[in-house]
C-alpha cells in the first residue's frame, strides 16, 4: 500500500476494537478508502481467523471492489481475494477476502447459521439501507448472540448517523475517519431553476459551463435514470475535447468498465452517471461533478401489490455522497442544480428499502429462519408484512398459519422473486419457464414496443427476426436475460407442464389477471381490485382477460406496460380452486334498485353472472338498507313530529332509543319494514311512522306520550297539535279558549313552558307566551282593552282566571 488515504489513521483504532469487541461502527467519508483498506487491513492483522465476507450492494461495485484489492496485492482475483455474484464467481482455496453482492450472505445464513469457515463479516455502505443489508445485518446479530461469538462484524458507512447502528450492535466502539483527501469547493445556481426549464437541457448546459470553467481533470453527472442519460449525451455529443460516457446499472460490464477506465490522452472524460457512481467504485481522474439533485426511487404499495419508480430531490446525504467523489484525486469542484437557498428544504437522508419496498422477499426469509423477533435498525412495518405473507399464503410458501410450506423453502432457494419462483417451480422449469421469469425479473428490453408479453418472448428466441420487422431491441439486456434464464433451467430440475405463456404469467401474478371492463376504453379491472388500462390501439386492447405482468404503480387506474393475454379455460386450468360461485344481493346505485346476482368470481373479476331468483327476504332487505343509507331517509310529518318529542325527552335525560337517521340506518330496526320494496321509488315511499313507533315499544311510547304528548288539550276538550320543530315547543290556541287555566302548560322531563301563540277570533296572533298566569295579571287588560273595540260580540272578562272558556260569539242582541 504506497498511496496514502485519509482511512488509513483510522485503522489502528478499527482494529483495536475489533480485538476488545469484536465488532465496531466505521464513519468515513466518501473518498476516505475504506472499501479496499479495510478488509485487507483486518486480513493482515492475524485477527480474523477463516475468511472475511464483504457485502457490496452491486455486481458492479463488488467487482471492482475485488479487482482493485487484488491488485494492490499484485495478485490475480481469485487468490487470495475473489468475489461472488449472481451468476459469475471467482474464488479459490486461497481466498481469504471474498467480496459477495448482499443477497449472498442470507443464502449463505439460511444454508448454515454457524457460518463455518467465515471470521468476519464487512458491511460495506451500510448507509443505502438496502432490504439485503438491513437483513443480512439482523441475521448476523443473532447468529453471533446465539452461536457465534467470535464473528467479528464491521459496518461502514459514508453518511449514515452512525450512532443508532452502534446502539443496535450492543453499543459496539464507533470509529470515525477523517475527511476526503482533497477539499471540494460547491458551486450553487444562483436562483432556482425555472419551473418550466427542462431538465436535460438545464443538467446539459451547467455540464457546458463545468467544462468551461474547470478545464482539468474528468467530470462526473449524476442523473437519475438511463432515459435521462441518453438525452443529456444526445446534447453533449460533439463537446470539443470531452469523451462522453453513459454508466448506470443495466448496461453491459465491458461498457461499464470503459466508463471507469481513464480518459485517452487529450481528451476529458465526461461520466454520465446514475446513483451507481455515488458510492464504492474508484472513477480516476474525476476533479469536476455536476449533481443534478434528482434520484430515483422504488415506492411499494402494500395492499395494491404494485411498485412505481418516482423521481425525487436528492437528500442532503446522498448530495454529500455525490460531491466527494470530486475529492479523491486532487481538489475539485461540485456544480449544484439547485440554489444554495433550496438546500435547506433537502431531506437528511433517503428512507431504507425496509419502509418503503416490496417485503415479500424479507417476509419469506423470515419464514425460512423461523423468526420475527430479528434486530432490525428499522423494524417492518406490521401492514406491510401482513399483505406480503398474504401473497406468499395466495402463492402456497406460506400455510395457514403462517409456516413455511416445502414449497416456501423451494422459492426461497431460487434468485427470484417470490413471484416468478413459484411460477418457475408450478410449471415444472423448461426453457419457456425460465425465460419468462428471467424476462420478468430484468428490465425491459423493448421499452417502445406495444405491451404484448408475447412478443418480447419472440425476441428473446430470435432478436434478428423481431429487429427485421422493425422493432428496437437492447440487445445487452436481451443477451442478460438469455443467460439468466440458462442459469435458472439448470437450478430447476425440468419437467414441464406444457402451460402457456398466460398461464406462467397468471401463476405468478394471481393478482393481476384482468377482466375487460363494458365500453370501447381499453380498461380492464384486476383480480387483485385495482384498475388498469392500455393506450388505445395496442394489440391486446380487445383482450377479454389478460395478465398485466408490468403496471406504472398508479393507485387509481394504472397503466399496462406488460401483458398476455389468456383464456378463461387456460385460466381456469390453472386457478380452477381459487374460482367460485358467491351469492351477491346488493344495492345498485347505478339502477336504483336491489340487484341479486349469483356470481362465478376469481377474486374481484365476475365471469359468470346470473339471476338469483330465490334470493332470502333477509337478504333483499337488507340490500335494501344498504340502498336506505345511500339515498337517505324520506320522513312524513308525522314521523319527523314524532323524531322531534323523543329528541326532546332524550336531551332532558329521558331513557328512550336514539331516533336519529344514523342509529336507524346503523342499526336493524327497520329491515321488517323493508320486505318487497326493492327500488328507490319504494324506498322513498317508506312511512317512517310504524318503524320509529316499534322502535320506542310500548313502554317507551307511554313515556313518551306523558313526557312530551303530540297535542294540547284545552279546557273545552280540544286537542291542539304540539309543534315541536322550533327551540322551544309551541302550541297555537284561540285566546278565550285559554279563560279559567291559571297553571302554564309544561312537556319534557324538565317540564320545560310551552310557547302559546295567543290568538284572535279571527285566528290573528295577539300575543305570545311562556307564562300564562303572568299574562293574565299583566298584559291581558291591554289586550282586552284593544280587542274589545275589534271583536265586541266576543266575551272579554275583566278576571279571565275565573271566566269560562269558550270559543263563541255572544248571541246577537246581548
Amino acid at each position: 500500500m504506497t498511496q496514502t488515504l485519509p482511512i488509513d489513521d483510522a485503522l489502528p483504532a478499527l482494529l483495536e476494537a475489533l480485538r476488545s469487541r469484536g465488532m465496531a461502527v466505521l464513519q468515513a467519508p466518501p473518498g476516505a478508502g475504506k472499501t479496499t483498506r479495510v478488509p485487507l487491513a483486518m486480513m493482515e492483522s492475524g485477527l480474523i481467523r477463516g475468511r472475511i465476507l464483504m457485502l457490496e450492494p452491486r455486481r458492479l461495485a463488488a467487482r471492482a471492489a475485488a479487482e482493485r484489492m487484488a491488485e494492490t496485492l499484485g495478485e490475480a482475483v481469485g487468490g487470495r481475494v475473489g468475489f461472488r455474484i449472481r451468476g459469475e464467481a471467482k474464488v479459490s482455496r486461497e481466498t481469504v477476502i471474498e467480496v459477495v453482492t448482499e443477497g449472498i450472505l442470507t443464502r449463505m445464513l439460511q444454508t448454515d447459521p454457524g457460518l463455518e469457515g467465515i471470521g468476519a463479516i464487512i458491511f460495506d455502505e451500510f448507509h443505502e439501507r438496502s432490504l439485503n443489508a438491513d437483513l443480512g445485518l439482523a441475521l448476523a446479530l443473532e447468529v453471533r448472540g446465539a452461536l457465534r461469538e467470535d464473528l467479528v462484524l464491521v459496518v461502514m458507512s459514508a453518511t449514515l448517523d452512525a450512532a443508532p447502528v452502534a446502539a443496535l450492535m450492543g453499543d459496539a466502539p464507533l470509529v470515525t475517519s477523517a475527511g476526503r483527501a482533497f477539499p471540494v469547493e460547491t458551486r450553487w445556481l444562483p436562483r432556482p431553476l425555472e419551473a418550466r426549464a427542462r431538465f436535460d437541457q438545464a443538467v446539459a448546459a451547467l455540464v457546458v459551463q463545468a467544462v468551461e470553467e474547470c478545464p482539468e481533470g474528468g467530470v462526473l453527472v449524476f442523473l437519475p435514470g438511463e432515459g435521462e442519460i441518453r438525452r443529456v449525451e444526445g446534447l453533449l455529443r460533439g463537446l470539443k475535447g470531452c469523451d462522453i460516457r453513459p454508466l448506470f446499472g443495466a448496461m453491459e460490464f465491458t461498457a461499464q468498465r470503459a466508463a471507469l477506465a481513464p480518459a485517452a490522452a487529450g481528451q476529458r472524460k465526461v461520466v454520465l452517471a446514475t446513483s451507481i457512481a455515488e458510492t464504492s467504485l474508484t472513477l480516476p481522474d474525476i476533479r469536476v461533478v455536476v449533481d443534478g439533485g434528482r434520484a430515483r426511487r422504488a415506492r411499494f404499495d402494500a395492499p395494491s401489490g404494485m411498485a412505481r419508480l418516482v423521481t425525487e430531490r436528492v437528500t442532503r446525504a446522498e448530495a454529500e455522497q455525490r460531491r466527494g467523489r470530486a475529492g479523491r484525486v486532487a481538489e475539485g469542484v461540485c456544480y449544484r442544480l439547485w440554489s444554495k437557498g433550496e438546500e435547506g428544504g433537502l431531506q437528511p437522508f433517503p428512507p431504507p428499502e425496509i419502509a418503503a419496498g416490496d417485503l415479500t422477499g424479507l417476509a419469506l426469509e423470515l419464514a425460512v429462519w423461523g423468526s420475527d423477533a430479528l434486530p432490525f435498525l428499522t423494524p417492518p412495518h406490521p401492514g406491510v408484512l401482513g399483505e406480503a405473507r398474504a401473497l406468499l399464503t395466495a402463492l402456497q410458501a406460506l400455510d395457514g398459519a403462517g409456516r413455511i410450506t416445502d414449497h416456501g423453502r423451494a422459492l426461497s432457494a431460487l434468485p427470484l422473486h417470490p413471484r416468478l419462483g413459484h411460477m418457475l417451480l408450478r410449471a415444472g422449469g423448461g426453457e419457456d419457464a425460465a425465460l419468462l421469469a428471467a424476462l420478468l425479473a430484468e428490465r425491459d428490453p423493448m421499452r417502445d414496443a406495444p405491451a404484448d408479453l408475447a412478443l418480447r418472448m419472440a425476441a428473446l428466441r430470435d432478436p434478428a427476426r423481431i429487429e427485421r420487422e422493425g422493432h428496437a431491441l437492447h440487445r445487452p439486456t436481451v443477451e442478460r436475460i438469455r443467460a439468466e434464464a440458462r442459469r435458472l433451467a439448470r437450478a430447476v430440475p425440468a419437467r414441464p407442464l406444457g402451460l402457456t405463456l398466460g398461464q406462467m404469467a397468471a401463476l405468478a401474478y394471481p393478482d393481476r389477471v384482468g377482466l375487460r371492463r363494458k365500453g370501447d376504453a381499453p380498461r380492464w379491472v384486476l383480480s387483485g381490485g385495482k384498475g388498469a388500462a392500455l393506450p388505445a390501439g395496442q394489440p391486446l386492447s380487445g383482450a377479454r382477460l389478460l395478465v398485466a405482468t408490468d403496471l406504472d404503480g398508479d393507485l387509481r387506474e394504472a397503466t399496462i406496460r406488460q401483458a398476455i393475454q389468456i383464456s378463461e379455460a387456460e385460466l381456469r386450468a390453472v386457478h380452477g380452486a381459487q374460482i367460485g360461485w358467491r351469492d351477491v344481493c346488493e344495492w345498485s346505485r347505478r339502477d336504483g334498485r336491489v340487484q341479486a346476482r349469483r356470481q362465478e368470481c376469481f377474486g374481484a373479476l365476475v365471469l359468470d353472472d346470473r339471476a338469483w331468483t330465490d334470493a332470502p327476504p333477509e337478504a333483499l332487505a337488507r340490500a335494501a338498507l344498504d340502498g336506505l343509507r345511500q339515498i337517505g331517509l324520506n320522513w312524513s310529518p308525522a314521523a319527523l313530529r314524532l323524531r322531534k318529542r323523543a329528541d326532546l325527552c332524550r336531551a332532558d335525560g329521558a331513557d328512550l332509543p336514539d331516533l336519529s337517521d344514523a342509529a336507524l340506518l346503523s342499526g336493524e330496526a327497520l329491515l321488517p319494514y323493508l320486505t318487497g320494496k326493492r327500488s328507490e321509488g319504494d324506498l322513498r315511499g317508506l312511512d317512517l311512522l310504524e318503524p320509529l313507533r316499534s322502535l320506542l315499544g310500548w313502554e317507551g311510547t307511554q313515556l313518551l306520550d306523558r313526557l312530551a304528548p303530540s297535542h294540547f288539550e284545552t279546557p273545552l276538550g280540544r286537542r291542539v297539535p304540539i309543534d315541536y320543530e322550533g327551540e322551544t315547543p309551541g302550541i297555537e290556541v284561540r285566546l278565550q279558549e285559554l279563560f279559567g287555566v291559571t297553571v302554564h302548560p309544561t312537556v319534557g322531563p324538565k317540564r320545560l313552558p310551552l310557547r302559546i301563540t295567543l290568538l284572535s277570533p279571527g285566528g290573528k296572533p295577539v300575543q305570545v307566551t311562556a307564562d300564562l298566569p303572568g299574562f293574565w295579571t299583566n298584559s291581558y287588560a291591554d289586550v282586552r282593552r284593544d280587542m274589545r273595540g275589534r271583536y265586541p260580540r266576543h266575551p272579554w272578562p275583566e278576571d279571565p282566571r275565573e271566566a269560562d272558556p269558550t270559543t263563541r260569539a255572544k248571541p246577537r242582541g246581548t
